[in-house]
């Protein structure tokens, strides 16, 4: 279990998975988003969809795990505001790595499409189902663009406690004991 001095090696496995996963998917959609329809556009959506739902995966254990071990204690007290605002924004961030593949999800199946994970299909192609491809869109478009902000604070707050605040959170997060 996780303690204040030291985070378990799954926690922090489970972190910085989802995190490097999380930023690389929401660049490559960025990426996906401008380039024109082509037949390697839509090789390059597949290997986008595959990823999301393998993020789902983890990111469903994620939470289970988090639920289970609780959240880690802070190491220096804050102001009841950043307090505030850091819950939130992990709350955003841990519902985002659920909710981002889901709205994906929603986009394939209502758009008409399979959903397959590198080439073994996991949900068959349906026929279009028109509100689910709009939620889905909608979500997902919407979705990105908060998790590109709760990132931005989160990685914000991080670098203010280890250079300002002269916290150790950092150190507990690259898995090291800190007293």
């Amino acid at each position: 279990m996780d303690s204040r001095a030291q985070l378990t090696k799954t926690t922090v496995f489970l972190h910085w998975i989802i995190a490097l996963a999380i930023i690389g998917s929401l660049g490559f959609g960025l990426y996906l988003e401008d380039l024109p329809g082509s037949p390697d556009k839509g090789a390059l959506i597949g290997i986008h969809k595959s990823i999301g739902v393998l993020i789902l995966v983890v990111a469903l254990y994620r939470i289970y795990w988090r639920i289970r071990n609780g959240f880690p204690q802070r190491l220096t007290p804050v102001a009841d505001w950043q307090e505030k605002a850091a819950t939130l924004v992990h709350l955003i961030l841990l519902a985002g790595t659920v909710l981002m593949p889901i709205s994906g999800i929603f986009m394939s199946v209502g758009g008409g499409h399979s959903v397959a994970v590198f080439g073994l299909e996991v949900i068959p192609a349906q026929g279009e189902i028109e509100w689910m491809g709009d939620l889905g869109h909608l979500l997902h478009g919407l979705g990105g663009k908060i998790m590109i902000a709760a990132i931005l604070l989160h990685v914000a707050a991080a670098v203010k406690l280890w250079l300002f605040t002269k916290d150790s959170t950092m150190q507990r997060m690259l898995g090291r004991k800190v007293s």
